[in-house]
C-alpha cells in the first residue's frame, strides 16, 4: 500500500457499489478513471471522487497517476437506516436504508 484513501456513509447498497468496483479492480488508475466515466451506473460518482482522492494523496508523496494502480478496493457495509412504510390495516413494514463505506488503495506498478 503506498496511498489510501476513504469514505463513509455513502447512501447506496454495498452491493450496488461492489458491481461497479468489480470493474475496475486491479487496474491502472488511468484506465479506471476511463471505465468509471463511461458507466451509467449510480455508485460511478462516489468511487470516482474516491480514486481522485488516493491520486491527488499520491501526488503530494511523489508519484504520479501513471505510476499507480488499483492495489485493493472494498466496500464494507455501514449502519443501516430503520424506517417504517404505512401498509394496509393500519400495520407498518420496515425498510431498511444501508449505507457503504469505500476504501481504495493504490500502489505502485511492478
Amino acid at each position: 500500500m503506498i496511498v489510501k484513501a476513504e469514505t463513509k456513509h455513502i447512501r447506496i447498497s454495498p452491493p450496488k457499489v461492489r458491481q461497479v468496483m468489480d470493474l475496475i479492480r486491479g487496474k491502472d488508475v488511468i484506465a479506471a478513471e476511463a471505465i468509471l466515466l463511461n458507466l451509467n451506473k449510480r455508485p460511478k460518482d462516489p468511487i470516482l471522487k474516491i480514486l481522485k482522492s488516493a491520486v491527488a494523496n499520491g501526488k503530494v508523496k511523489g508519484f504520479t497517476a501513471e505510476q499507480l494502480y488499483i492495489s485493493k478496493i472494498i466496500c464494507n457495509v455501514g449502519p443501516v437506516w430503520k424506517r417504517f412504510k404505512a401498509a394496509a390495516f393500519g400495520r407498518a413494514t420496515p425498510i431498511k436504508r444501508r449505507t457503504a463505506h469505500i476504501q481504495i488503495e493504490l500502489d505502485l506498478k511492478s
